[in-house]
């Protein structure tokens, strides 16, 4: 594995930075202290720029090459913000606040950047300029959208931009990515069935919106199974069923159901939401029941461009090898606000492996500090090779 020997030198100082930001999470756009120790440090290493409040709470720092002949600009982006999670790890660094934890890593993709761009403001060993993006509010906030809507790009001249997640499952430092759409579109809906609530005893005078509630999520599974291409993916789940009464011997009169949309293409997207609304409104008005419905569109398609995305793997098999790259590997179902950055510029999205670790978004979970020297190398050498000096 090819990294840069600096980052072996780097390695305490960045993970006592990573476990320092595990020990502190922070939600959403409320990512004060983790915004401020971003940006001390981005000081601290001498950045040309360092700029806060882009996109609420998102910081972005600027590192011009020791020349700018090539007038490029690449952007290197991390995540900030943790998870409503009760960490369960028991690890010295573990969480201090009860209730959030660093589930997804983010910490790490933070210090991995916060290295890559010590050393990048250190070596100035490239032609142009390196902008780093660390954003709030991946998890469901849409901080990527409000940092493009803030006008990211344009101010800071963005030409191109690239992000990485972690990846547990896959063996430490093995990448994998692929052209075109890597994660998913993420919608999600809110149903609220109303019938005609009474006595259990007596259902024959009443609508029971508990039956008709169970018809619709049966139905709503026919949205994969026959009304989508069997080649193309989705992912229809209904993640909560709630009626207004607890008790035994009462017909509800009202249910709320919520649940997921996840797609990779737009037209299959389009349909799906199509679908839904179809089935829930014939559905309920065939048990003499009626049905709102909420649908909210979220991140959409993570999808990656074809010259950044080979470049990105180029990079990888530089760092990890030949035998550690997969670039073509099957797309994720889950959502990335990334999507929103490529978009808006041309880029690439890699997943980088965490090792044999819990999962994401699992109490247990913990960013493998082993990750931090490819990690950082594989930034490092995407500036220097795609504006070498």
């Amino acid at each position: 594995m090819a990294t840069i020997n600096r980052f072996a030198d780097l390695h305490d100082d960045i993970t006592a930075w990573r476990r320092d930001l595990h020990e502190h999470p922070e939600l959403l756009f409320d990512t004060h202290r983790t915004s401020g120790v971003v940006a001390a440090k981005l000081r601290e290493f001498g950045c040309d720029e360092v700029v806060e409040g882009i996109g609420r709470t998102g910081v972005v720092g600027v590192i011009h090459g020791k020349t700018n002949k090539s007038g490029k600009v690449i952007a290197l982006r991390a995540d900030m913000d943790a998870l409503p999670i009760h960490e369960t790890t028991g690890a010295e660094h573990a969480s201090k606040t009860d209730g959030k934890m660093h589930a997804c890593g983010h910490d790490g993709h933070t210090a991995m950047l916060l290295g890559a761009a010590t050393y990048l403001a250190e070596t100035r060993n490239f032609d142009g300029t390196a902008v780093v993006i660390f954003q709030p509010a991946e998890e469901g906030g849409g901080g990527g959208k409000e940092m493009v809507d803030d006008g990211m790009m344009d101010r800071f001249g963005v030409q191109e931009v690239y992000g990485m997640h972690n990846y547990p499952g896959l063996k430490v430092g093995e990448f994998a990515t692929r052209v075109g759409p890597l994660m998913a579109a993420t919608d999600q809906f809110t149903l609220h069935i109303e019938g005609l609530g009474g006595h259990a005893a007596n259902p024959a005078a009443c609508i029971d919106t508990t039956v008709v509630s169970s018809h619709i999520v049966v139905a709503l599974q026919t949205i994969a199974s026959r009304n989508t291409d069997p080649l193309e993916s989705i992912v229809v789940s209904v993640t909560s069923f709630e009626t207004e009464s607890k008790a035994y011997n009462v017909i509800p009169q009202r249910v709320e159901i919520r649940g997921t949309v996840r797609t990779l293409t737009p037209e299959t997207r389009d349909m799906a939401e199509a679908a839904l609304t179809r089935i829930v409104e014939n559905t309920a008005a065939a048990y003499g029941a009626s049905a709102t419905i909420e649908y909210e569109r979220g991140y959409p398609v993570t999808k990656n461009h074809a010259d950044q995305t080979a470049f990105a793997a180029s990079i990888a098999r530089e760092v990890a090898g030949d035998s550690m790259v997969n670039d073509d590997v099957d797309p994720v179902m889950g959502g990335e606000d990334f999507s929103y950055m490529l978009e808006s510029r041309p880029g690439a999205f890699v997943f980088v492996g965490n090792g044999d670790t819990a999962t994401l978004h699992h109490p247990d979970y913990d960013f493998n500090d082993d990750l931090i020297p490819v990690g950082c190398s594989y930034w490092a050498k995407l500036v220097e090779t795609a504006m070498p000096a």
